[in-house]
């Protein structure tokens, strides 16, 4: 989640972001419109994570700056599930 988090943060990441996000669920999305730095990530803040055999989930704030240069915040839970032993992210609840 927080190497996913820092390609976010940098920018120019998105074949990163798509070899980690779970093929069923990434449907539809490129290398190039994930590589677009489209705002400036501030910060992070892990609240919890909790793994089950294969699955797991992390609750997570986000600081950064939106349209207009305003400081916004980003609260999700985010699941990940784990095959031949890598983690993919699979999507959120905000």
């Amino acid at each position: 989640m927080r190497s996913r988090y820092s390609a976010y943060a940098i920018g120019g990441h998105g074949e990163y972001l798509l070899n980690t996000w779970f093929p069923a669920t990434a449907r539809g999305l490129t290398v190039a419109a994930l590589s677009e730095k489209s705002c400036d990530w501030e910060g992070l803040e892990v609240l919890s994570a909790s793994q089950k055999g294969d699955q797991g989930w992390v609750e997570f704030k986000a600081w950064f700056n939106g349209q207009g240069g305003e400081r916004e915040l980003l609260h999700e839970k985010s699941v990940f599930q784990r095959i031949g032993g890598r983690w993919y992210y699979v999507g959120a609840e905000v």
